[in-house]
């Protein structure tokens, strides 16, 4: 087998994702790069390739978990297993509401793309992660999803409280936890990453690049063997859950 590093990343055309992708190549590893839409991710990956670097587009509709299965079939005939998954796709649509108002439809629709088809398309690439001598699962979260932070009076998270992000990525940590559990008697690694306050689409007012950002999930793909699993980071720090 290829002994460079086969490395998924969902969302991965713009912001965080496209900067994860531009990193891990960077350091050697065969990049597919997610989106939904293909003429995106061809144009992003070609903008990379520009650059001299293993990045080749990838169709991954987090709203449309059909796409899952033509995706696990092409990666195991084309590079026969996996070894990073960087689940970075993700909605926030409900900036507007409080706890009291946010629509239920809202909550459900959050969670489908966050935090469900988070759960079924790993589920899925885990066959091939499993054939990986040191998988890696990456799961972009926020320090938003601490219940901890949102408890503690001085955080500075008093007035971001938008319900279904937050909640679906409370979930996403309780999914981290379970995993890394599940699988602790293997090679596979799973950890949330909180990237920081990255400026966005999701984010526009954030305080620090994509390139920033990325370095988080980039750390937690290429941990060592006696790296950690099941926890919360942002850079190398954990946080609070």
């Amino acid at each position: 087998m290829n002994e460079q590093k086969i490395a998924l990343v969902t969302g991965a055309n713009k912001g965080i994702g496209f900067e994860i992708c531009r990193q891990l190549a960077g350091l050697g590893c065969t990049v597919l790069l997610g989106a939904r839409d293909t003429v995106r991710g061809s144009t992003a990956a070609e903008q990379l390739q520009t650059e001299g670097l293993d990045v080749v587009p990838v169709r991954v509709d987090m709203r449309d978990p059909a796409s899952f299965s033509p995706l696990h079939d092409w990666i195991a005939a084309t590079h026969g297993r996996l070894d990073i998954l960087i689940n970075n796709a993700g909605v926030g649509n409900d900036w507007a509401y409080t706890a009291a108002e946010v629509p239920v439809a809202l909550l459900r629709e959050t969670f489908e793309v966050n935090f469900f088809n988070l759960v079924s398309l790993t589920q899925q690439l885990l066959p091939l992660l499993r054939l990986s001598p040191a998988g890696r699962i990456v799961n972009q979260s926020s320090a938003l999803a601490s219940l901890t932070l949102h408890s503690t009076p001085g955080s500075g998270l008093e007035d971001f409280k938008p319900l279904a992000y937050n909640a679906s990525k409370t979930a996403v940590n309780a999914f981290t936890v379970h995993l890394a559990h599940a699988l602790k008697e293997t090679p596979i690694k799973v950890n949330a990453a909180h990237p920081g306050n990255v400026v966005t689409d999701l984010n526009p007012t954030g305080l620090i690049s994509a390139v920033e950002g990325a370095r988080t999930a980039v750390r937690l793909a290429m941990l060592p063997a006696d790296g950690p699993s099941g926890g919360f980071f942002h850079l190398d720090q954990p946080l609070p859950w």
